[in-house]
């Protein structure tokens, strides 16, 4: 399988080169030539399968220039002993029909592990197949995948990684994760601005000739940790399938299949269903549930994508997003993989801010997905009335979710089993969870809050929380959007 630039239909590569590249020259993003399918008498093995087993097959038929000896290095080095009780995506039934999938187990406590600590294996082993020098790691983030990809490079030979992250917008904890990051050769920066001023930093000097030939005379090259990367993102297509496995095992009537609600801001962890569905898994609705940057619940409804509108900073930091990066893949496949078609909106996108779906393909996309939103005043309700009526915990991205997957059900009367992906833990946001659930207990002390969550919920912080207590910060820089450039060429000695 080779795969295809979404803005050019001439670029045809092998996955080891779409993953360490990151992304396509001419700026778009790789994308499979054929999305490959998965058998009843395959899902019938996978069903017996831990979930080591599961991404084994399912990366097995994405990367087929990948041998077997391989992947099973790669998959055991990031899933062996790294989540709790060695399970990275558990279920839990919420209640009958609904179940949370906890993509939250990992080091750094947030769905991004599931991919950032299988990511630095892909990519040095990409890296070697293509005969490529040191891997430069760029990375946007609003929160939770600065922290996994410098958990998951940290001190991996021959790589260089550099993350971004907004300086007023993330959480405390997301802060404190990156900023007292270990490792020689990981470097953190906050900007001044927002995710979106990141995003796009990152992805100019990805495509600035001038740069990319610097650090070639210097034998590096760019790549990206961010789900840009198809090496992001393929990994995130096995916990879906592993759900519809566990689901089967549990029992559960699938004979209409089920529902799959997914809080997001970048559009990435819910493509990766689209995909799992596209493969086989019985997935009928995709939810895509927005917080109050709501550009793609108006997106879904209207056909519209319209990022000139007011940039909110929530309780729900990761999903702070209005240009959401993957979307360029849906749209790519849903105008039946026309290159040229999606290299013109994304232009409009670039020169305009906007860009609109003709009536044919708005019906397309509201065939796969339903879009719901949710503001913060509505997460902090839900985060309280589910913990007081189911007795589960939730983050304030989850919680997005959870309002959103109830709305829809409401809305639509549609009762089919659901999966509700549940993205961080609610220590990462312990200040806006306590606010929620015992209000009279907030102070202005990050751990303090940390302890009264514990003794109001009676449940525990992850270890890696814990960790955080006594950690000293090493990194403290800011910079404006237009010095990033100048930041990664002085890291690099350049």
């Amino acid at each position: 399988m080779n795969y295809r630039s979404t803005r050019d239909a001439k670029v045809s590569v092998p996955s080891a080169v779409a993953i360490s590249k990151g992304i396509s020259e001419d700026g778009g993003l790789f994308v499979p030539e054929y999305i490959p399918t998965i058998t009843a008498e395959e899902f019938e093995t996978l069903k017996g399968l831990d979930y080591i087993g599961r991404a084994k097959a399912v990366l097995a038929k994405y990367l087929d220039d990948f041998t077997a000896e391989e992947i099973d290095y790669c998959v055991n080095g990031a899933y062996k002993g790294t989540f709790d009780n060695d399970q990275p995506a558990p279920l839990y039934k919420l209640d009958d029909g609904k179940y949370v999938l906890e993509l939250w187990h990992g080091p750094t406590c947030a769905f991004k592990d599931l991919a950032l600590q299988l990511l630095p294996f892909l990519l040095t082993t990409a890296a070697k197949k293509v005969g490529k020098g040191k891997s430069v790691i760029l990375v946007a983030t609003s929160g939770d995948t600065g922290k996994a990809a410098l958990e998951g490079f940290c001190d991996v030979p021959n790589t260089e990684i550099i993350v971004f992250y907004p300086n007023n917008g993330v959480s405390p904890m997301q802060k404190l994760q990156m900023d007292t990051q270990k490792g020689e050769n990981v470097y953190v920066c906050s900007i001044n601005g927002n995710f979106d001023d990141a995003q796009s930093g990152v992805k100019k000097i990805f495509t600035d000739a001038n740069v990319k030939e610097t650090l070639r005379a210097n034998g590096m090259e760019f790549s990206s940790a961010n789900s840009i990367n198809w090496g992001r993102l393929v990994p995130q297509i096995v916990y879906y399938v592993s759900a519809y496995c566990d689901l089967l095992n549990k029992g559960e009537n699938l004979r209409n299949g089920f529902n799959v609600v997914v809080p997001t801001g970048n559009f990435g962890n819910i493509l990766a269903a689209f995909y799992a569905k596209c493969m086989g898994v019985p997935i009928a609705k995709l939810v895509c549930a927005s917080n109050a940057n709501n550009v793609l619940t108006d997106f879904i409804n209207t056909g519209v994508y319209d990022r000139n509108r007011k940039f909110y900073t929530t309780i729900s930091p990761s999903m702070d997003i209005l240009i959401s990066s993957n979307l360029e893949r849906m749209v790519y496949h849903l105008c039946g993989n026309d290159a040229c078609k999606t290299a013109l909106l994304q232009k409009q996108l670039a020169e305009t801010g906007k860009y609109t779906l003709d009536a044919e393909l708005l019906a397309k996309l509201r065939e796969h997905y339903f879009g719901g939103c949710c503001d913060d005043s509505q997460t902090l309700d839900t985060i309280k009335k589910v913990f007081e009526d189911r007795s589960y915990l939730s983050d304030t991205h989850t919680a997005v979710a959870l309002k959103v997957a109830d709305e829809y059900t409401a809305l639509t009367s549609d009762n089919k089993p659901t999966v509700i992906a549940s993205t961080a833990s609610p220590y990462k946001f312990s200040a806006s969870v306590l606010k929620a659930v015992a209000p009279d207990k907030c102070c202005d002390e990050e751990f303090k809050m940390v302890e009264e969550l514990k003794k109001a919920t009676k449940t525990s912080a992850p270890a890696p929380i814990e960790a955080l207590k006594n950690a000293t910060p090493r990194f403290d820089n800011v910079c404006e959007s237009d010095e990033m450039v100048n930041v990664v060429l002085k890291v690099l000695g350049l």
